[in-house]
């Protein structure tokens, strides 16, 4: 396998079969830009999405997501603020006071917005892609939304162009308390579940410092120590995930592992490409 720029796809390279090579093109932290989407599986066999379909709220554009249509921009300002500097019970009390005057049905505010996220997302998936979950998604109406042609995995393999692919989504918890937030074990238990593949997609990367520290907000990210294990012990051509929207590596080699961060695809528009 390699790893090539997206764009339109080569007539040319055949195998040693005479057959015509496969390219896949992934992507994760979609962030509610549909139309780049909608144009993500050009020139590939097929795509991959690493999750985050969601945009609760844009930290580069206080203005865009969930948050602010509810809130304002204003208020957006406030609670980005008080996350950066890692003040988030402070967050956590501002952002009840803002719920407060929505009244009792805030988890309805909640899934109407993200219900109209999804009708887009979802609407813009290519035939074939295959999908898991970030931390921000909902898992239980992804069934609502998945067109044929859309594979949602979660714990599970697939095959594509002769090679397996093992997905594990969502994250680990964290202070931030994003909705698809699960336990060290039960993480574990997905990874467990996955067993040898030939590339091991997640949301989250492994536990290593260089793939988890963000540089601009300026934090260590939850990786996963259950992923790192599986990669030292199954050995996968290529673990790929998102998550860290600007890391500090975005590539780096564990063993015989090619650790790839294939991108915020929110702010790049563009998908990260393999081929072979």
């Amino acid at each position: 396998m390699a790893s090539t720029p997206s764009g339109n796809r080569p007539a040319g390279p055949r195998g040693a079969r005479g057959t015509r090579s496969t390219r896949v093109h992934v992507v994760s932290d979609v962030h509610g830009n549909a139309e780049a989407l909608a144009r993500a599986g050009e020139g590939a066999d097929a795509l991959i999405c690493l999750g985050d379909l969601v945009l609760f709220l844009d930290y580069a554009d206080h203005s865009r997501g969930i948050f602010p249509d509810l809130f304002g921009e204003e208020n957006a300002d406030r609670i980005v603020e008080l996350r950066t500097a890692r003040r988030f019970e402070e967050a956590r009390e501002f952002g009840a006071r803002l719920w407060a005057g929505i009244g009792a049905d805030r988890a309805g505010a909640i899934e109407k917005a993200v219900r109209k996220q999804y009708a887009e997302m979802f609407a813009a998936f290519p035939t074939p892609t295959y999908a898991t979950y970030g931390n921000v998604d909902m898992p239980p109406l992804w069934s609502e939304y998945a067109r044929p042609g859309t594979t949602v995995l979660d714990g599970q393999r697939v095959e594509i162009g002769g090679r397996v692919f093992g997905f594990v989504g969502g994250g680990l918890k964290t202070p931030m308390r994003t909705p698809y937030e699960i336990d060290d074990e039960e993480y574990a238990a997905k990874i467990e579940a996955v067993g040898e593949v030939d590339v091991l997609c997640t949301h989250i990367p492994p536990e290593v410092p260089e793939l988890v520290y963000d540089t601009v907000a300026r934090r260590f990210e939850r990786g996963s120590r259950a992923l790192l294990a599986a990669i030292h012990r199954t050995k996968p051509r290529y673990s790929l995930f998102g998550h860290v929207h600007q890391p500090l590596v975005r590539r780096m080699r564990i063993g015989a592992t090619e650790c790839v961060n294939v991108g915020h695809f929110a702010g790049s528009g563009t998908p990260w490409a393999l081929e072979w």
